[in-house]
């Protein structure tokens, strides 16, 4: 199942698709192509180092998509494996499937994003959680619980504090699982992944409060929200839904999120019931409720990537829920009818996901070839190496289109800002600078620059440096 996982994102997701906005601000950390992009205060450095080994020396995007999808399908073969024992291994096999056959699963696998490491990181811990606590003579669950706190708080600390709560107070609920090691092992993990971002907001940020209230404010401040229908609307599709507005998708798009919702607490009601793995089917949905939560009622808008770690953990109660409806049927006929109807819905669900994902391809595929067409005009026009790059993200996104231009990208207000309209007229004169923008009026700092039509319903204008050295090299 994990093979196919791999393959499939390498059939589906094509290698070729340019990187994205948040994708060219974690490859740029470590690629010699261009600059580094600025560092925001919610993101951390975990996916820049995942990308590293293929980053750091080549600047090909499809030889870092078949990386990640592979690496990809690794991740998701171990983190089932940790389930190995403590469910049949039809169930845990089917979970994977559920949530490998999701269209952002698939879409994720195979980006420079950090979600789908949190989700791989979230569903091995807390199946070495169990296992821990099936078998304490082993040492190896403890070590992997450790290892998965370590991956989560390595890509996004936040996400991770809010999936390691439910492990830390469980406990304190269920004396069974009172076990000293775990959460020692699952403290120091969260704290090791955690520690880079910690010590970056003291050196970079102003301090840990600072950074934090930043990260708040960038995510629209953290408070009592409802997203629920937010994330709903967003299944179609829409990778980034802010503000999230226009009507609901088609009901066949979303149902999946109530079907499966409604699988687990059956798998949880009959495991319960039976007093058999009802561990296994009440942590992974306290996990799942727990990681959904600031995602589904913190903030005003809604990203489908963002609940990747919920999804990842309540495909396996799902899986069981599905797996024991079909065996409740009262007669071998019976069940042949269950199975078939079971194998109907569930290739329903799969061509949903993938209708969604290939029309999703398509639209990002065609707008990162717009900025790549974009990047190559601005280098013709004589905006070249050693070069910087702003402009109003509401026209087009500078900070990918820098990255492809192997220029820097600036901004002088906003979440990302990191320079000054001062700083940009003085770095203007001395090496190429351009603000991307319409036929509007630029600002005030660039207001003698040239205008250049540079692609599509983009202009740009330029420095003085730019037709400076452009005169230079025609000489």
């Amino acid at each position: 199942m994990a093979v196919t996982f791999a393959l499939a994102q390498l059939a589906l997701v094509r290698p070729g698709m340019g990187l994205g906005w948040d994708e060219s601000v974690y490859v740029s950390q470590i690629s010699g192509h261009a600059p580094a992009a600025f560092f925001s205060a919610p993101r951390a450095r975990g996916i820049s180092l995942l990308v590293a080994p293929i980053a750091a020396w080549s600047s090909s995007t499809p030889l870092l998509r078949v990386y990640l999808a592979v690496l990809s399908g690794i991740g998701l073969w171990l983190a089932l494996r940790a389930w190995r024992g403590l469910l049949p291994a039809k169930v845990v096999a089917l979970g994977g499937a559920l949530f490998a056959s999701l269209w952002v699963t698939l879409f994720y696998g195979p980006q420079a994003m950090p979600n789908y490491w949190v989700a791989i990181g979230a569903l091995a811990g807390v199946g070495c959680f169990l296992r821990a606590q099936a078998d304490r003579a082993r040492r190896a669950p403890v070590w992997g619980l450790a290892a998965a706190g370590a991956l989560m708080a390595l890509m996004r600390p936040m996400d991770a504090a809010w999936v390691g709560l439910p492990l830390l107070l469980a406990p304190l609920v269920v004396r069974q699982w009172r076990y000293g090691r775990l959460p020692v092992a699952l403290a120091a993990g969260l704290a090791a992944g955690a520690a880079a971002w910690v010590i970056e907001a003291y050196t970079g940020y102003g301090g840990l409060g600072r950074r934090l209230h930043d990260a708040s404010l960038i995510q629209g401040r953290l408070s009592w929200n409802v997203a629920v229908d937010d994330q709903m609307r967003s299944q179609n599709g829409r990778t980034l839904c802010r503000p999230c507005t226009g009507g609901m998708p088609n009901p066949v798009v979303f149902a999946w999120w109530f079907v499966f919702s409604v699988l687990a607490a059956v798998g949880l009601a009959v495991a319960v019931r039976a007093r058999r793995a009802a561990g296994a089917a009440a942590l992974p949905l306290a996990c799942a409720a727990a990681a959904a939560f600031p995602y589904l009622f913190l903030i005003g808008y809604a990203a489908p990537r963002f609940l990747l770690p919920a999804y990842a953990l309540l495909a396996i109660p799902a899986a069981y829920g599905l797996v024991l409806l079909v065996q409740a049927t009262p007669s071998h006929a019976w069940r042949a009818t269950a199975v078939t109807l079971a194998a109907v819905v569930l290739a329903g669900h799969l061509v949903v996901q993938l209708t969604v994902l290939h029309q999703l391809v398509d639209r990002t595929t065609e707008s990162h070839r717009d900025w790549a067409r974009t990047a190559g005009a601005l280098n013709r026009a004589g905006v070249r190496p050693p070069c910087v790059l702003t402009g109003d993200e509401a026209i087009a996104p500078h900070i990918p289109i820098a990255f492809s231009a192997a220029c820097s990208s600036a901004d002088t207000d906003g979440h990302n800002g990191n320079t000054t309209a001062a700083a940009l007229a003085r770095e203007a004169g001395r090496i190429p600078v351009a603000v991307l923008t319409t036929r509007t009026a630029p600002p005030a700092f660039a207001r003698d620059w040239r205008l250049i039509h540079v692609h599509r319903q983009i202009y740009a204008y330029v420095g003085p440096a730019v037709q400076r050295l452009s005169r230079a090299g025609s000489a």
